[in-house]
């Protein structure tokens, strides 16, 4: 019994050795583990600094100088250059038109009638007294030849021969008088039918059949086709400005160029009551028909010089000021720098640098909205377009602090 109870003690004694021997292996451990990972931590973080953030890619493109165009787009009018509005030249009732709005006609060719009936009754009044006048005439003639023989004879006196060749002259004269007013009703009387001055399209006409019309009514209009003119209003503070032969662009409403021209006249007077100055340039021939008194916008191009362009997309505005990110080439690569720009109102699909950037330097035009200034980036340069000239007016739309 106490054998038994002995070795039962031996074997819990053997067991409890073990189970210490374990949990000091177990502390240990857990100390050196403890030890060890902070200096793995640190070496980690060491190793995440000196790596620092992971370069950005973009896409860029090299800022070029550019021909640039100062230029300034104004109100136009298009008018022809040969137009005749046709008035009356007599007063009267409206019988007949001849012809319609549109129409094509050659100098000549009847436009309206205007009742003649009156003066027909004139002429032909004008006429019987032509004719009894010339029976005068007759008459005084043969009393002239009488008077003469007679005076030759000396049958009568000197006063009664003066009498009768005074008769004659008298006859006569009276005659030629009544002839010229003849021949004046008979020209009045064509102006009761009103024709065309030259060849040219009918414009509007506002008058009808039984309208009375007076010498200041406005029947219709003639114009020559293809002879247009563009009239130009250009504000009084420019016109120092303007000189002969200076481009002018034709726009329609979108901004499209219809057709190119220049100056041939400019008023030496200011209009009173718009204080603009009139300016003209005859319009040739262009794809898109244009039509009398209709409005375009006039694009007068002032001076043309080189400069730095950047694309719109470039461009951010932050609080009013306009930057565009750089890609620097730096000691430790490629960086990310913000530019503060002065930049012109906006031509096309650029934006004119006047100051802030130069030409050759690599401007990010894609994933921009990504960067800070500063940041390392790795640029994808994208090929220089084609150099062209630029048309628009270089008005500072932001400034340089």
């Amino acid at each position: 019994m106490q054998t038994t109870i002995r070795s039962a003690l031996l074997r819990r004694s053997a067991i409890l050795k073990l189970e210490i021997s374990q949990a000091a292996q177990l502390a240990s451990a857990a100390f050196l583990l403890a030890a060890v990972l902070p200096f793995s931590g640190c070496h980690s973080s060491t190793r995440s600094a000196q790596a620092g953030p992971p370069a950005m890619p973009v896409q860029t493109q090299i800022a070029e100088t550019q021909t640039i165009a100062d230029s300034t787009n104004y109100l136009a009018i298009v008018k022809s250059r040969h137009s005749a509005a046709i008035n009356p030249q007599v007063e009267g009732q409206i019988v007949k038109i001849f012809v319609k709005s549109g129409d094509h006609v050659t100098a000549g060719t009847p436009l309206l009638q205007i009742d003649p009936l009156k003066q027909e009754a004139a002429v032909s009044g004008q006429e019987a007294a032509r004719l009894a006048q010339e029976a005068n005439v007759r008459q005084a003639k043969i009393n002239l030849s009488r008077a003469i023989k007679l005076s030759e004879a000396g049958v009568i006196s000197k006063a009664d021969y003066d009498n009768a060749q005074s008769s004659y002259d008298a006859a006569v004269a009276q005659l030629k008088s009544l002839e010229e007013q003849v021949n004046q009703q008979k020209a009045e009387l064509r102006y009761y039918r009103v024709a065309a001055p030259m060849n040219g399209v009918v414009g509007d006409i506002p008058v009808h059949v039984g309208d009375r019309v007076a010498v200041t009514t406005l029947l219709t209009t003639v114009d020559e086709p293809g002879a247009l003119e563009a009239y130009i209003y250009v504000p009084a503070a420019r016109a120092g400005q303007l000189k002969l032969g200076l481009p002018v662009n034709l726009l329609d409403e979108s901004g499209t160029p219809l057709t190119q021209t220049a100056l041939n006249f400019i008023s030496p007077q200011v209009d009173n009551d718009t204080q603009t100055v009139l300016a003209k340039a005859p319009v040739g021939n262009v794809k898109i028909a244009l039509r009398i008194s209709q409005q375009v916008r006039a694009q007068i191009t002032w001076s043309v010089h080189q400069g730095t362009v950047v694309p719109i997309l470039a461009v951010q505005r932050i609080n009013g000021e306009y930057f565009v990110f750089v890609a620097s080439k730096e000691a430790q690569g490629t960086i990310a720098r913000q530019r503060l720009l002065k930049l012109g109102e906006i031509i096309g699909n650029y934006y004119p640098v006047l100051s802030g950037l130069q030409a050759g330097e690599h401007v990010v035009v894609s994933g921009a909205e990504f960067l800070q200034d500063g940041a390392p980036v790795t640029e994808k340069v994208e090929e220089p377009k084609k150099s062209t000239t630029i048309p628009g007016a270089v008005t500072p739309t932001g400034n340089n602090k």
